[in-house]
């Protein structure tokens, strides 16, 4: 009965050094091995989030062996590491099972062929989902009280501020950079032009080098968060 692994970390995973490749492999080899499988490959999405399938090419070759029927089982350690999506796992077991292929997770014991596997499926994929909105919202609530108590989110601020001791203050040089880009842009230059016309008058970027037309669109786009004082 030939298989496939498929084994996924998102990059914040690997950050951690939580749940790595290499254990989900060698997971799924020992699992195989003990299930008479034969495995014919393991396929990797590293780093990639697993709230879509989409723009995951590890996924969607599995997904086209088993649209192919090239294979017989498609194994995973652990449930969350296919989908964190209920829709796109729902999806992809409708696939599966129209295809004669088994799903075996791992961690949850699952396998896919029983009416009760199906059930367990359903009701994990819902769980996985619910728990990467919950962890959306924690991360979401937090950076709202940091932008309320004006303390920086990351060490790299937007153009025409900056961080001091924590906290996300007005730049004024940069503050008088974006008004002038402002000016250029009231008086109907392009973004080209605007380019042009800032390193003819010596007004450069963050890191000393002339503007690029996708910096000057941001700040175009971002005016609105401009600040009011003066340089």
């Amino acid at each position: 009965m030939k298989a496939v692994g498929y084994v996924r970390v998102s990059t914040e995973e690997q950050a951690r050094g939580g749940i790595s490749l290499d254990m989900q492999r060698a997971k799924i080899r020992t699992y195989t091995e003990l299930h008479d499988m034969e495995l014919i490959g393991i396929i990797a999405d590293g780093g990639i989030s697993g709230c879509s399938i989409k723009g995951r090419p590890g996924i969607q070759q599995v997904l086209e062996k088993v649209r192919n029927k090239e294979i017989r089982v498609v194994v995973v350690h652990k449930l969350d590491r296919l989908a964190r999506n209920t829709i796109d796992a729902l999806e992809m077991a409708q696939l599966m099972d129209k295809k004669g292929v088994a799903l075996h997770s791992i961690t949850e014991r699952l396998d896919t062929k029983s009416a009760m596997g199906r059930f367990f499926f359903t009701l994990m994929a819902s769980i996985a989902e619910m728990e990467r909105g919950i962890i959306s919202e924690r991360i979401q609530a937090a950076m709202d009280r940091k932008k309320e108590k004006e303390e920086a989110c990351n060490n790299n601020p937007p153009y025409g501020y900056q961080v001091i001791y924590g906290r996300v203050i007005p730049d004024f040089q940069e503050q008088k950079a974006i008004r002038r880009i402002l000016e250029l842009r009231h008086q109907g230059n392009t973004l080209f032009g605007i380019v042009e016309n800032l390193t003819n008058e010596g007004i450069f970027n963050r890191k000393g080098k002339p503007f690029g037309k996708t910096q000057i669109h941001n700040v175009l786009c971002n005016s609105p968060a401009v600040s009011a004082a003066k340089a």
